[in-house]
């Protein structure tokens, strides 16, 4: 799984992981069924803490995204459908606009840059 953490990022380490997890997920790279590592096993290769992973962890497992199964470990698990408000889905998307629009880029820049990001997660999903 290739997770990488950023220090000189303002996300917490675990939201770090839970969001590349969740990259992962939408690329294709990590599908349904898909074993991941041992929490143990992240925190060495990251060298972070074991408490943050399983908070990582623990968040996936709660949005729906991983699940534990006795023996087989942890997986992902996506649910089918997921049923989130509209609203909730904005509300990460305006402080990346804020920032660009205090940048002084037009919005036809901006849904520009929306459009690459959306391909190249599109193109590194079809790599499967």
């Amino acid at each position: 799984m290739l997770l990488t953490v950023d220090a000189n990022d303002k996300r917490p380490i675990y939201q770090q992981i839970v969001d590349g997890v969740k990259a992962l997920i939408a690329r294709g790279d990590l599908q349904e069924g898909t074993p991941l590592p041992t929490v143990r096993q992240v925190a060495g290769d990251l060298r972070v803490n074991l408490n943050t992973i399983a908070v990582a962890y623990r968040q996936l497992q709660d949005e729906g995204f991983l699940s534990v199964r006795h023996g087989a470990g942890t997986v992902v698990s996506i649910r089918p459908g997921r049923s989130i408000e509209t609203e909730d889905l904005r509300k990460p998307l305006r402080p990346a606009l804020t920032e660009l629009i205090l940048t002084g880029l037009s919005d036809e820049a901006i849904a520009g840059i929306v459009r690459q990001e959306l391909k190249a997660l599109r193109l590194k999903g079809d790599r499967r």
